[in-house]
């Protein structure tokens, strides 16, 4: 036996210590890893909430094979748009959609889903419908402005609208008036653009 105190063994093997007990091997304690995880996730849903209450246009897309390659190509050209992409868990999503007008979106959010969005009630439709033509890994699933839901043909034909600024250099470009007061007089809030779309789509399906 080692040397050592009268009666007890020395430790000379290489093995690990066992951890403490409610301890993993990053010291950190299950406990305050769920903590952790549950405050990031509150954060995740808060994002959401605000995207989903501040966007012109919401679109929900299928991203399914998409490369990460192809994922940074869309989201490149969405950011020229003044957009962007999310892509969080339908189940957060969901969360996040509870009270909100667009609540109605919550039925598009299935497999693997992505969001686009813009403040511009156009831009984000546009990118994307545009985008799914030269690439068929993205399906438009459906979208929404303001209370409005819409369809994934809906969000094609929010696509083919001009976005505002198109809108405001067509109409100086014609009558010449100062651009700051056209600005203003175009300055209606998506949920109006929605109701006149949603209507449309109504007559179509009579």
């Amino acid at each position: 036996m080692p040397e050592g105190r009268p009666g007890l063994a020395t430790r000379t093997d290489a093995s690990p210590v066992p951890l403490g007990m409610g301890s993993t091997e990053s010291g950190v304690t299950p406990k305050l890893e769920q903590t952790v995880d549950r405050a990031k996730k509150e954060k995740v849903v808060e994002e959401l909430g605000q995207i989903f209450e501040s966007s012109g246009v919401v679109v929900v897309c299928r991203y399914e094979g998409l490369t990460v390659a192809e994922m940074q190509d869309l989201r490149a050209r969405m950011r020229a748009a003044g957009g962007a992409v999310r892509v969080a868990k339908n189940r957060l999503a969901k969360i996040a959609l509870e009270g909100k007008a667009c609540a109605g979106l919550a039925q598009y959010l299935t497999g693997m889903t992505a969001l686009a969005f813009s403040k511009d009630p156009v831009a984000a439709a546009k990118v994307v419908d545009e985008f799914a033509k030269v690439n068929k890994k993205i399906e438009i699933l459906g979208g929404a402005m303001g209370r409005a839901i819409l369809t994934a043909d809906g969000v094609r034909a929010v696509a083919q609208m001009p976005s505002r600024e198109e809108l405001i250099a067509e109409v100086v470009a014609c009558i010449g008036a100062p651009a700051a007061q056209l600005a203003a007089a175009l300055a209606a809030p998506a949920s109006a653009i929605a109701g006149i779309l949603k209507t449309l789509e109504e007559r179509q399906a009579a």
